[in-house]
């Protein structure tokens, strides 16, 4: 008895621990946000006074000086943009890839792919001197169309890898009906799989969308014009501009990070989805 009690006491000891454990990483990941937040509600002389506490007046002018910002508006359009066009070109091409890797057996399609995979581990930065060579000669340097292409050349094989687990997961006794009644493969395609792997494609969007409206590097190099400048790279020098207005810095911030909170909030529920849908086997 004692020992049950001993290994209830233990259990009960590390439970405590590891709650507190996570609410203390759960509050330092949150404070930068609380702090981002509060301060874009603040006057420059409220947050020197006191750059923690809560908004004392509460004000909105730091949003009104950053949408008054040179460019602001249409480094938030750019964002926009690169993002919808990078998104719809890897999806529509991952679809397809996905679909023959899971679905057709050709000669080198294990190969391919096995090929493909390690391409997901590969940094942008150490391709940024041949991608920028390579633009260079097709003369689409600070072009839109550079960015697009290099940000959907980096996002498809990880949107390959996640589709292709899903569409090989969906029961086969659905395609196979379907051609049983006259139907071709892109019939099957677009009328079976795509349907059933809402979630997944969600899944692989909301992970895309995130990664190209975070990224700084390729948008930094590729875009030069100050106009054609996304709203993290704008950002950069946004901060210089107003080094000591820290809260219309954090107002900044703060519209650059709501549109990626609204797609994490109403994707949440598919992005579980379709993580776990890839675990479970046919």
């Amino acid at each position: 008895m004692k020992t049950i009690h001993s290994a209830k006491g233990n259990s009960l000891i590390y439970k405590a621990i590891s709650q507190v454990f996570m609410l203390v990483m759960t509050l330092l990941i949150l404070f930068p946000i609380y702090f981002m937040f509060i301060n874009s509600f603040k006057s420059r002389p409220d947050f020197i006074k006191n750059p923690i506490g809560l908004p004392a007046p509460f004000t909105v002018q730091s949003f009104l000086d950053a949408f008054a910002g040179k460019n602001f508006v249409s480094w938030f359009g750019n964002s926009i943009f690169l993002m919808l066009a990078s998104i719809v070109i890897t999806t529509l091409f991952s679809c397809l890839a996905a679909f023959a890797f899971a679905r057709m057996d050709f000669k080198g399609s294990k190969t391919i792919f096995n090929m493909m995979i390690p391409l997901m581990s590969i940094p942008p930065i150490i391709m940024l001197i041949p991608l920028y060579k390579v633009m260079a000669v097709l003369n689409l340097v600070n072009t839109r169309a550079s960015v697009i292409l290099i940000y959907s050349g980096i996002m498809v094989p990880f949107t390959i890898f996640l589709l292709k687990n899903f569409f090989a997961n969906v029961p086969k006794s659905l395609t196979e009906a379907a051609f049983i009644d006259g139907a071709t493969q892109f019939q099957t395609f677009y009328k079976i799989i795509i349907p059933l792997s809402k979630s997944a494609l969600i899944t692989a969007s909301i992970v895309n969308i995130v990664w190209v409206w975070n990224e700084l590097l390729i948008a930094l190099v590729f875009l030069q014009d100050e106009s054609m400048r996304t709203i993290i790279v704008g950002l950069t020098l946004f901060k210089s501009r107003y080094t000591l207005n820290v809260p219309v810095i954090m107002a900044g911030l703060s519209i650059a990070t709501i549109p990626m909170l609204l797609v994490y909030i109403f994707g949440q529920r598919y992005l579980v989805q379709g993580l776990l849908s890839g675990a479970v086997k046919e």
